[in-house]
């Protein structure tokens, strides 16, 4: 009885842990596992269905364009997702799928991205998916969120400088009008 119980207790846990996971890794994880899990469709074709569903968004998308403006309708693509050419960022033939390590990627098209001495901790190690999307986003610049919340994500702690943040906040600016958001020359990447 009580082995049955931990063996319960452990496909749930490894369940809960694979939830967040990319398809490939979680694949990877419970095929070590369990036997006779199949295999995954050819990249060729999980990249088709990707597309398929993008397409289906974006056709969402300019059907609400067209039924009057909004405010997500503001969003952007990374221009090689645009244009199709998945193979800027992407090998089949690397275990990871990419050009590059994720932490390194997006450095081949955005070398000077960070082009300061003080460094945002995720910029300085390449973590650029905490603040942006890969392929499109509702919001410019692709971001994940819209500005005015963005940097709430991570920045929860107290303002040195509250009060003068309250004002600015309060006369419509956003952290990133005042704060470079990968480096800066200045301390706190003062602008």
């Amino acid at each position: 009885m009580q082995k049955k119980l931990w063996l319960l207790i452990g496909i749930i846990c490894i369940t809960a842990s694979l939830w967040g996971c990319d398809p490939l890794t979680r694949h990877k994880v419970v095929s070590t596992v369990f036997d006779g899990v199949p295999s995954m469709p050819p990249a060729d074709q999980y990249c088709m269905d990707f597309h398929q569903q993008k397409l289906a968004e974006d056709k969402l998308k300019a059907a609400r364009k067209e039924s009057g403006p909004d405010k997500k309708d503001l969003g952007s693509s990374h221009p090689p997702y645009k244009e199709k050419r998945c193979d800027k960022c992407h090998d089949k033939s690397q275990d990871s799928g990419l050009i590059k390590p994720k932490e390194k990627l997006c450095f081949v098209c955005h070398p000077k991205i960070i082009d300061a001495y003080n460094i945002h901790g995720p910029a300085s190690v390449g973590s650029c998916l905490e603040c942006h999307e890969p392929h499109s986003s509702s919001y410019p610049s692709l971001l994940k969120v819209e500005k005015a919340k963005l940097c709430a994500l991570c920045h929860q702690e107290a303002r040195l400088a509250a009060a003068m943040h309250d004002k600015v906040v309060a006369a419509g600016l956003f952290c990133m009008d005042c704060h470079n958001p990968h480096a800066g020359p200045a301390k706190y990447f003062l602008r």
